[in-house]
C-alpha cells in the first residue's frame, strides 16, 4: 500500500483537507490574515423587517476582537486590527478586511459604497471578506461587488446559511428558507466573485446522519470555501432561554466524537471546497454552560482533526459521489 502521506491530493499538496491557510499562500504567496470589522449594520431580523428577536443563537460579541468596535472608523478599525495581528501573527504580510458583525450588505447601496470604500485605503490591505445574510443581496449590491473585484481587489461574499433543513431554519428564526441561499449563491458566483457559505453542525433536531448526508446538498452549491461550527449556547440570546426551558432538546459531542463526525462529513465533500474552519472557539464568559472541550484553541483543533484523518486513513472526498 502507498504511503498516503506522501499523498498529492487534487488541491495540490499532502494535507488531507484543502486548507484555507494553502489557498491564501497559493493566491498570494505568504500568510494572509483577516481584521474584523464592524460597520455597525444590523440585520432585518432584528430591526422588525423580519423579526425582533434575532436569530435563536445569535450573540456577535462572542466572536468580535477588542479592536473591532462600531464607535471607530473603518479605517482605525483596520489599523489597530493589523497591529494587533503581527503581534500574534508575525508570519503575515497581507490582510483581508472582515466585516463580520450582523448583515453587512444591510444597507442602501450609497451608503455601501461609502463603508467598502475606506477598505482599501491600507497598503497591506488586499481585499475584503463580506459576512451577510442570503436575503440581504439584490443584483445591484452584488454588481457593486464585482465592479471592485474587477479592479483588482479580492472580493468574497460569506454567507450564514447554517443548515440545509428548512425546518431548521424556522426553528432557530433565521427568516430565510435554504432555496433562498442557493438563489444568493448563484447570483454571486455569476458575477465571478469568491463565494463562502458558514454552517452550524448540532442544531436541535438534527440528526448525525442528517448533518453528514447534507454534504449533497452543500457540494451542489457553487462554493468556494466552507466554515463549520459546532452548536455553542451563548448568554443573551433565544436559544439560551429555550435551552433553560428544554435543555434535552440539545446534544453536545465530545471532542473525539466531533471531530469522527465532521470526518464523516468531510470524506463526502467536494475536493474542490476550501474547508475554512471546523469548529469555533469562544470567550468562556459568553458560554451558558462551560465548553465540554475546555479551553482547546484552534492551532490544537486542527493538530486533532489531522491526527485522526491520519489514524482513519481518509481524506476530503474519499466518499465523495
Amino acid at each position: 500500500m502507498a504511503d498516503l502521506q506522501t499523498k498529492i491530493y487534487p488541491w495540490g499538496d499532502s494535507r488531507r483537507f484543502n486548507s484555507y491557510s494553502a489557498r491564501f499562500r497559493r493566491l498570494f504567496g505568504g500568510r494572509v490574515q483577516k481584521v474584523v470589522i464592524d460597520a455597525g449594520f444590523t440585520c432585518p431580523n432584528r430591526d422588525g423587517t423580519i423579526s425582533t428577536g434575532g436569530c435563536a443563537f445569535c450573540n456577535n460579541d462572542a466572536f468580535s476582537p477588542s479592536y473591532s468596535h462600531r464607535g471607530y472608523s473603518v479605517a482605525r478599525q483596520i489599523e489597530e486590527g493589523i497591529l494587533f495581528h503581527r503581534g500574534r501573527y508575525q508570519k503575515a504580510q497581507k490582510y483581508l478586511a472582515y466585516f463580520q458583525s450582523y448583515s453587512n450588505t444591510y444597507k442602501p447601496l450609497d451608503e455601501l459604497r461609502a463603508i467598502y470604500g475606506q477598505a482599501f485605503g491600507h497598503p497591506d490591505v488586499v481585499g475584503i471578506v463580506v459576512g451577510t445574510r442570503p436575503d440581504c443581496v439584490d443584483a445591484a449590491k452584488l454588481d457593486y461587488f464585482a465592479e471592485l473585484a474587477a479592479a483588482g481587489h479580492y472580493v468574497a461574499i460569506e454567507y450564514g446559511i447554517e443548515s440545509v433543513y428548512d425546518e431548521t431554519l424556522r426553528r432557530v428564526n433565521r427568516g430565510h428558507d435554504f432555496a433562498t441561499a442557493v438563489r444568493a449563491v448563484e447570483m454571486t458566483r455569476e458575477r465571478g466573485l469568491h463565494c463562502g457559505a458558514h454552517f452550524i453542525l448540532g442544531l436541535p433536531g438534527e440528526t448525525d446522519r442528517m448533518l453528514v448526508d447534507q454534504a449533497g446538498a452543500i457540494n451542489a452549491l457553487s462554493l468556494d470555501t466552507v466554515k463549520f461550527h459546532q452548536l455553542q449556547i451563548f448568554r443573551d440570546t433565544l436559544m439560551a432561554r429555550d435551552y433553560a426551558e428544554h435543555p434535552g432538546r440539545y446534544r453536545f459531542w465530545s471532542l473525539p466524537e466531533y471531530i469522527d463526525l465532521f470526518i464523516d462529513l468531510l470524506e463526502r465533500l467536494r475536493p474542490d471546497l476550501v474547508i475554512e474552519r471546523f469548529a469555533g472557539e469562544a470567550p468562556p464568559r459568553y458560554h451558558l454552560n462551560p465548553s465540554p472541550w475546555g479551553s482547546v484553541r484552534n492551532e490544537r483543533l486542527l493538530q486533532l482533526l489531522e491526527k485522526r484523518l491520519a489514524e482513519r486513513d481518509t481524506w476530503q472526498a474519499r466518499l465523495c459521489r
